[in-house]
């Protein structure tokens, strides 16, 4: 991560073929930027949590993962631009990395001063982002990049179901989220009366991070409406 203003930005690179890495890293060590590298989705999301890069160049098509679950988890935390580079130029794609919170979309083969010219806006346009990498309320702290919970200091184990619904109220932290609203986010599920999913999963969440799961002070339920994480001292 840069430490000073002088200092080059630093860009990560996801990508699985060789080839491609080493025509970005060539491209972009040229051109004033420091390049970290990760051949896998899983890898890219752990370069970017220990070294926060100041853009990140992601492939959708990964071994381990699709890009677009990549980026999602770079968003739970990170705000850094993201542009995907990738074979694929279905305007589907185009429209679903972009919804997902890509900032650009390029497909290959490119030219590098295309390349350079997009990098260039958006770092011009970045904008510094206001979620902290660690989350406090109560005795709770979530780290959002490493993607470690704790409750009084020790660390609590989260399937990954209920670490997404538990990123997502730290997301809006404060506000109330619909029944409906979770059941989509979550499970996709488009029917808001199918709330027994939902409740159980907060019965988990609860059990695991609520001192008194009978009397929560964390997750807070709005009878009727939906669920809310309060702000805690």
């Amino acid at each position: 991560m840069k430490t000073s203003p002088s200092e080059r930005p630093l860009a990560l690179v996801i990508d699985d073929e060789p080839q491609m890495r080493r025509l970005l890293r060539v491209c972009l060590e040229m051109n004033g930027y420091e390049v970290a590298e990760a051949g896998t989705g899983a890898e890219g999301a752990e370069r970017a949590a220990l070294c926060q890069p100041d853009i990140v160049l992601l492939d959708l098509g990964l071994p381990d993962m699709e890009g677009h679950a990549v980026l999602k988890r770079l968003r739970e935390w990170s705000q850094a631009p993201v542009m995907v580079v990738s074979v694929r130029q279905r305007e589907a794609e185009k429209i679903a990395a972009l919804d997902g919170g890509a900032n650009d979309y390029i497909t290959k083969p490119f030219g590098t001063g295309e390349l350079l010219a997009r990098l260039r806006v958006l770092q011009r346009y970045k904008q510094p982002s206001g979620r902290p990498e660690v989350f406090h309320s109560g005795a709770l702290s979530v780290n959002l990049a490493a993607r470690i919970v704790k409750v009084g200091g020790e660390i609590v184990k989260l399937t990954a179901t209920e670490h997404a619904l538990l990123v997502l109220f730290v997301q809006n932290a404060g506000r109330v989220l619909t029944h409906g609203y979770l059941l989509r986010e979550i499970w996709n599920a488009r029917d808001p009366e199918q709330t027994g999913i939902l409740r159980v999963y907060m019965g988990y969440l609860r059990e695991k991070l609520e001192a008194d799961p009978s009397k929560p002070q964390l997750l807070l339920t709005e009878p009727g409406v939906g669920y809310r994480l309060a702000m805690l001292d």
